[in-house]
């Protein structure tokens, strides 16, 4: 009889290794959220890849452009004081090294 080639775990186990069913492929494809501290506050800090980077933004450490196709860091508040929503519309996009230097 022929040897299988065939990995014997199943797609079930797949799942449950990469942590979950619920397991999201946009969270590998955008980069993981992670929660610094800076300046006496909670952030949460995201990265932004080059290839889902569509739009131009303002980078307000150093108040140049971010050009569309260029990887950066998107950050917001991670506090709540007014609500996970305003946490969300607050967040601005920054260059990785003007987020560090700040």
């Amino acid at each position: 009889m022929p040897r299988s080639n065939r990995n014997s775990r199943t797609s079930r186990d797949r799942k449950n290794a990469a942590g979950s069913d619920d397991f999201d492929l946009s969270q590998i494809l955008l980069g993981t959220r992670q929660i610094e501290s800076k300046r006496g506050r909670e952030w949460n800090v995201q990265p932004m890849t080059a290839v889902n980077a569509l739009k131009a933004y303002k980078c307000p450490g150093c108040e140049l452009e971010i050009q569309p196709g260029v990887a950066h860091i998107v950050v917001w508040p991670n506090d709540g004081i007014m609500g996970a929503e305003s946490d969300l519309r607050s967040r601005r996009h920054w260059h990785e090294h003007c987020w560090r230097v700040s």
